[in-house]
């Protein structure tokens, strides 16, 4: 049994991440690691986003969001067990959905409940959210199904997890083996990979998003639900 502990002890050290048991819950929610910026990244204050998706220039005016609508910052990273993440301006973590297209021109897919549970980093036409750590040049935006404008980072649109309910948290990794930590660069963080998990139930319609994120934010979907998303 010693020798079995011993093995699992090390297995933990090495990976840092939950067993394949466990659930998308509290079990492996990083600690931030006081949301400090690489050292070795550079800073890129007030940067504008660059690469847009094809068609924006020609889309139709989108609703104007307020103030705490919009994302206003993009800050590289680091928590511990995941390593390099993106985060906005309240320290929440963004991930990449595999089901959105990049090529030949970008796609975000994630609408209605998707992105009740998604929501998607948006900003206001015309304005440029603050960076530190992530290159301007692989930062753009797409029009979304519903004419707001989605950050995108190496083609990619961005979006938090209302399962995430404080800064630094990463319980969107690996939901429905589609939803994965993104990096400064666009790509898949895949240094922690806990086993695959359901997505939250979205918020019903006449609840406010703090009382949903208070009541379902810390749990997996029910059973016998299959959020696809």
């Amino acid at each position: 049994m010693k020798v079995v502990g011993a093995s699992i002890a090390a297995a933990f050290a090495l990976t840092g991440c939950a067993p394949a048991g466990l659930d998308n819950a509290s079990d492996y929610g990083a600690e931030p690691a006081a949301n400090a910026v690489d050292a070795a990244a550079t800073p890129s204050p007030g940067a504008e986003p660059e690469d847009a998706a094809e068609g924006d220039d020609d889309a139709a005016e989108g609703p104007e969001l307020s103030d705490d609508e919009v994302t206003t910052e993009l800050n590289a990273a680091k928590v511990k067990r995941m390593g390099e993440t993106v985060q906005n301006e309240d320290g929440f973590v963004l991930y990449r959905f595999d089901d959105d297209k990049v090529k030949p021109e970008v796609v975000s897919n994630c609408n209605d409940d998707c992105a009740k549970v998604w929501p998607p980093a948006v900003i206001n036409k015309g304005e440029k959210p603050k960076l530190d750590g992530v290159e301007a040049s692989a930062v753009g935006t797409v029009t979304r199904k519903d004419g707001t404008l989605q950050l995108t980072i190496d083609k990619w649109p961005v979006y938090t997890y209302i399962g995430d309910t404080e800064a630094g948290q990463w319980k969107g990794q690996n939901v429905g083996k589609k939803w994965f930590v993104i990096t400064p660069d666009g790509k898949k963080n895949l240094t922690c990979l806990p086993a695959p998990s359901k997505a939250v139930a979205p918020p019903a319609d006449d609840e406010e998003e703090g009382a949903a994120n208070e009541s379902g934010g810390d749990a997996a979907a029910d059973e016998g639900s299959d959020y696809s998303y």
